[in-house]
Parts: structure tokens; sequence; C-alpha cells
């Protein structure tokens, strides 16, 4: 069977080219401050006109924070941008087969899909916090829970790394080490004091008559 000779019936006689854009200049360290000067300005106008400007995409609780916060939302931003390059160059290891690239790229998305969760929603879910995740996020307790049962009845129960205002200050490792050699040689002490001393009897045979 002859196949069906198609044939265009569209017009493309009048089609151009586009034009080739000409490659920018490099800006000189002076354009450079005159165009941040500029944008400067132009980001405290629109500021002016619209307090909300810049804050849309950020949670209310986080608005106020000082500068000095070591959660504030600009800093995070800056995080986000930095750990956005660092995931780029995990992509090009990960096409180059690099050894450990696909761990580290999947750690680097976690770490910017949390950040921004917190700018949408005000709460810090990531273990870790900083520009390359350096410093390791604090726990507080706030509120006690007591052991219901067993020798440590009525006790609150505590985990190393956390918090406690009753406290005030962290539960080290050290603390459970000293409550435990505390707790193992007081219930000893205890346990022989109400025992008192052993007394080991020989036992006698009956003699036969």
């Amino acid at each position: 069977m002859a196949r069906k000779k198609i044939t265009a019936t569209t017009d493309n006689s009048e089609w151009k080219s586009p034009k080739k854009r000409k490659s920018r200049k490099p800006m000189t360290d002076e354009q450079k401050e005159a165009a941040s000067e500029r944008l400067a300005k132009a980001r405290e106008a629109k500021l002016k006109k619209n307090p909300d400007y810049g804050q849309t995409n950020i949670h209310e609780s986080l608005r106020d924070l000082h500068e000095d916060h070591p959660l504030n939302p600009n800093k995070v931003k800056k995080w986000i941008k930095v750990q956005q390059d660092c995931a780029k160059s995990e992509r090009a290891a990960v096409r180059y087969k690099v050894k450990g690239s696909i761990s580290s790229l999947a750690n680097h998305e976690g770490y910017i899909r949390n950040m921004k969760s917190y700018l949408r929603n005000g709460d810090w879910i990531d273990m870790f916090y900083g520009e390359q995740q350096q410093n390791k996020i604090r726990n507080k307790c706030i509120a006690l829970a007591y052991y219901w049962y067993g020798p440590n009845q009525g006790q609150p129960k505590r985990d190393v790394g956390i918090f406690y205002p009753d406290m005030g200050c962290t539960y080290t490792q050290e603390m459970l080490e000293e409550e435990n050699e505390y707790e193992r040689t007081g219930n000893t002490i205890t346990k022989e004091r109400d025992k008192g001393p052993v007394v080991r009897k020989r036992r006698q045979k009956s003699k036969a008559s």
C-alpha cells in the first residue's frame, strides 16, 4: 500500500529568525555600587507604600524578630541561597557518580525544605541551623512527664540534651550517670540494711541412736 503524501498548509514565508542579543558588558565596581543604592532606595519607597512588602511569604511570628536572633528570616534566606548553590554542585557530582554525592545532595535539599517551611509556618523542625548546619538546636521541655510505677514512681523523666526550666540547665550525660550511680549504690545499701548481717549455719547431721 502506497503511503499518502502529506502536504503542509501553513505559510512560513514571512518567518524571520530572532535577533541575537548581545551579551552585556560586566559592570564595574562603581556601577555595582550605584545599582545597589538605586535598588535600596526603590525598596524603601515600596516599603513606605506597603508595610508588608517582602513579608508576604514570612509567618507573622517571624516578622518582628530582632536582627541578632539566630533564626532571623533574613539570615535564613541567605542560608537558603548558599544551600541551593551547594545542591547545584552536588547534582553535578551525582552525574559524575562521585561517592557520597547522593546522600550529600539529599541532605542539602532536605535542609532547604525545612528552612522554607520555617519561613511559611514559623516552626523550625531541623535539628541543626546555620549557613552550613554547623550549629545544633537545643530542645526545651515545656511539660514534665513522671514515672507512674516502679522504684522511681513520682520522679520526673529526663532525657540527655534537653533543657529543663525547673533545673535551669541542660540535662547532660554526666548527670544521668550520677543519678544511676546514686540509685544503684542507694538500693544496695538499703537492701543490705533491711536484710541485716548474713549468718551461715552449718547443717548438723543427726547421729543414729
